[in-house]
């Protein structure tokens, strides 16, 4: 029986909550597909702060760096936005993707028949959307130096090397013929440097990939035609900056930030994590939506442990879960026939994922 191990990051505000249930499915997929989970637990975020007097131990980093995979609920809250910089839960999340050299970020938006009434556009503008954004996630103006504050100015800086462009964009291409064989890359070309150097080298690598079509779109007609036609979109190729603007905007098509995962890939270990925050106004209610953490422990079934069968199982499971009308309260809306607590919506998902529920 092959054996995983993985690291587990709870974090803050709901983030134990959703990660239990995505334990509780990985458990029941495990199982039923013959592999066997090790979990070994670790601190970052507000709780790391409190516990430990910093935002990311070491001990966390070195245990992420062991283990085949880690995966990882939400950080942050009020509580700890008073912090210097240096402090804050996010910036153990900065530190530990850049300890762990994640450079691409994946995040996909697939829009559920099942929930096509919560978003805000038309049906027709949606229906059918399936569409991944690679975001450059350690580069870009989050890291570029020199960056501070001299007086009544601040300044940060957007620099990108051309190995750094090839690596995402050789991601990118490879997740397209995966794919629909389709790569729209995103920049600022007619005004920044950076961005010039982006296209000229996007456009070099796309030439090793001659079965995908690729084309380029500034970033603020990317975010127009995300809204108005987002079907035209397979992959997104883009920077950190302009990454996390996008992913973010392509998250809304769905109709609930708590419905979708992501992956951070590339580097000494893989992290999993849904693109919401921590939430913390709902922590310890037992309503906090767990699909989008069940979804990203599927991803690292996929992507880190190579365990395709049981990744396409827990994907069904969701899909089935939502077809018979369980919904948690934030998409309770749209065709609920039962609202589930954040243990029974893990609950349900696990079986059907097990084939318990058939």
């Amino acid at each position: 029986m092959k054996k995983y191990e993985i690291a587990i990051i709870k974090g803050d505000g709901i983030g134990p909550e959703i990660v239990d249930e995505a334990k509780k499915v990985l458990d029941a997929i495990s199982y039923s597909h013959g592999f066997e989970l090790s979990y070994h637990d670790y601190l970052m975020g507000g709780i790391a702060v409190d516990r430990a007097g910093v935002p990311l131990p070491d001990e966390t980093i070195e245990g992420c760096l062991r283990a085949d995979a880690v995966l990882f609920g939400a950080i942050g809250g009020e509580k700890w936005d008073s912090l210097p910089r240096e402090l804050r839960p996010e910036s153990g999340l900065l530190k530990l993707r850049k300890s762990l050299e994640i450079f691409a970020n994946l995040r996909p938006t697939v829009v559920y028949d099942e929930l096509i009434e919560a978003s805000t556009l038309k049906e027709s503008v949606i229906k059918g959307v399936d569409i991944l954004v690679v975001r450059e996630l350690i580069g870009g103006i989050y890291f570029g130096e020199p960056k501070g504050r001299e007086g009544d100015r601040a300044f940060n800086t957007m620099v990108y090397s051309v190995p750094e462009i090839e690596r995402i964009a050789h991601v990118a291409f490879k997740a397209a013929m995966r794919r629909q064989k389709r790569v729209c890359s995103v920049d600022k070309a007619n005004v920044l440097d950076v961005s010039q150097l982006w296209r000229e080298t996007v456009t070099r690598i796309a030439k090793e990939y001659p079965e995908v079509e690729l084309s380029h779109m500034y970033i603020d007609n990317a975010a127009m035609q995300l809204i108005r036609n987002p079907k035209q979109f397979d992959v997104i190729l883009t920077g950190n900056l302009f990454g996390d603007i996008l992913s973010d905007e392509a998250s809304m098509l769905s109709g609930s930030i708590g419905l979708l995962p992501s992956a951070s890939i590339g580097g000494k270990a893989a992290l999993y994590e849904p693109i919401h925050g921590s939430a913390p106004d709902i922590a310890g209610q037992g309503i906090a939506n767990p699909i989008a953490t069940i979804a990203s422990a599927s991803m690292m079934l996929r992507h880190s442990l190579g365990e395709v069968e049981a990744a396409d199982a827990i994907d069904k499971a969701i899909v089935k879960t939502l077809k018979e009308g369980y919904r948690t309260k934030d998409i309770a809306a749209f065709g609920a026939k039962e609202i589930c607590t954040t243990d029974e919506m893990g609950s349900i998902i696990a079986n059907y994922a097990a084939k318990k529920g058939e």
